[in-house]
């Protein structure tokens, strides 16, 4: 049972019909991206981070309810998302430092 005063309004139709526009944006942006890579360069990896990061927050604040739910939820999430990049972004450091590539057998 729910408490009347803790209780929050659900998005309506409309709400979840700009969430799915956004993520269908996103992803065309996506997949044009990763078509101009010849032009874009070394501004892909990057780009498709940015990508993948708002798709991210889109599908898990309003997908998994975050966005209606208590704010220590979505630290937690936020923090989460801020070790995995700050890995990759060390990992690729390191990477390019050494000059490994990022798989070797």
């Amino acid at each position: 049972m729910h408490d009347q005063s803790t209780a929050h309004a659900q998005p309506g139709p409309a709400t979840w019909i700009r969430v799915l526009i956004l993520l269908t944006i996103a992803t065309v942006l996506e997949v044009l991206t990763y078509a101009l890579e010849s032009t874009l360069g070394a501004l892909t990896a990057p780009i498709l981070i940015v990508f993948a990061i708002v798709k991210f927050v889109l599908v898990v604040a309003y997908y998994m309810h975050l966005k209606f739910d208590n704010r220590i939820l979505t630290g937690i999430f936020a923090w989460g998302m801020l070790i995995a990049i700050s890995i990759f972004a060390a990992m690729a450091a390191l990477y390019h430092i050494y000059g490994q590539p990022l798989l070797t057998p």
